[in-house]
């Protein structure tokens, strides 16, 4: 069973699927707030996670991020770190007030780029009682460092070069323009990001998953907001709380897990799903079963209890 849902993050309401077990249960049931990838929606690989988690007993909510999507906030398209992690703590708030749901009992996934700002959201909010993420991503380094952790940086100083001159061109009352995400043809994305960029344009820009919503370019001030982003630094706050972290062995991402994984304190596992790619963890069967199997086991010990309650008064 699938709600439409509408919650407040910092003032801008945001859109969400709150997908429901078709079971009945004997008591509330434990959540899952579900993060989309940097460019997604919740109708994409977030919703597909979400309902997989439905069908294993949970309440798992996906939702479009400030900005983006079904959601509001202005300008359309900005990516803002801060409010990424304020709009996953808010999620969090939202199923607390459900009565079907245990607010004892919640966990968070992200996916991609919201695999990286679900790490800080969880340091700072204890409500979470475990996090998991798949295919996990800093933006922030992304950006800074490409997917695979190679490029010049001379790349990224060329784009906050942009950024500052739309800044500048938008006070001025002109027209700053945008940051594409992708270019024109497959053929493009493959010379420009090889397989990984060829796989993101065939997720996004194709019928595989394509979807109207999605985003297509960014403001270019998130680009400047990204700079002073680290998803990482917060990762030891995380402990004594469960971490698990989902990687696929083709992923040229593969690499910013293992850092975030080498921060952690408390509990921790990395689970390697062979074969698969950073994308084919978004849609791909054969590598997304294996996954939300590992992710139901893992919710299912870390929020099989609630918390004593503790006064504080």
């Amino acid at each position: 069973m699938k709600i439409d849902v509408a919650f407040d993050s910092n003032g801008i309401t945001l859109a969400g699927h709150l997908h429901l077990p078709d079971t009945p249960a004997d008591r509330p049931w434990p959540g899952v707030v579900v993060g989309h990838p940097g460019t997604g929606v919740k109708e994409q690989t977030a919703g597909l996670y979400a309902s997989r988690l439905a069908a294993r007993g949970f309440a798992a909510l996906a939702f479009d991020a400030a900005y983006q999507g079904e959601s509001g906030g202005e300008p359309r398209g900005l990516e803002d770190p801060a409010q990424r992690v304020e709009d996953l703590k808010a999620a969090v708030s939202f199923l607390t007030t459900r009565p079907e749901i245990d607010a004892g009992r919640i966990g968070a996934l992200g996916i991609c780029a919201s695999g990286g700002y679900v790490l800080p959201a969880t340091a700072g909010d204890h409500r979470v009682r475990a996090v998991a993420t798949v295919s996990a991503v800093d933006i922030a380094r992304q950006f800074r460092l490409g997917a695979d952790g190679t490029q010049d940086p001379a790349v990224f100083q060329g784009m906050l070069d942009a950024a500052a001159v739309a800044r500048t061109t938008a006070a001025r009352g002109g027209d700053p323009g945008a940051l594409p995400l992708f270019p024109a043809t497959a053929e493009e994305a493959r010379r420009l990001g090889g397989e990984h960029g060829a796989e993101g344009f065939d997720y996004y820009r194709t019928p595989r998953a394509a979807h109207p919503r999605s985003a297509a370019a960014l403001t270019w001030p998130s680009v400047d907001r990204i700079a002073a982003f680290d998803a990482f630094a917060p990762v030891p706050l995380i402990g004594p709380r469960p971490l698990l972290m989902i990687v696929g062995t083709r992923a040229v991402t593969s690499w910013m897990s293992v850092e975030a994984f080498q921060k952690a304190t408390g509990p921790k596992e990395i689970h390697w799903i062979d074969g698969a790619s950073h994308v084919d963890l978004y849609d791909r069967e054969r590598y997304v079963g294996p996954a939300v199997e590992k992710l139901a086991a893992f919710f299912t010990a870390a929020l099989a209890e609630a918390p004593a309650l503790t006064s504080t008064t």
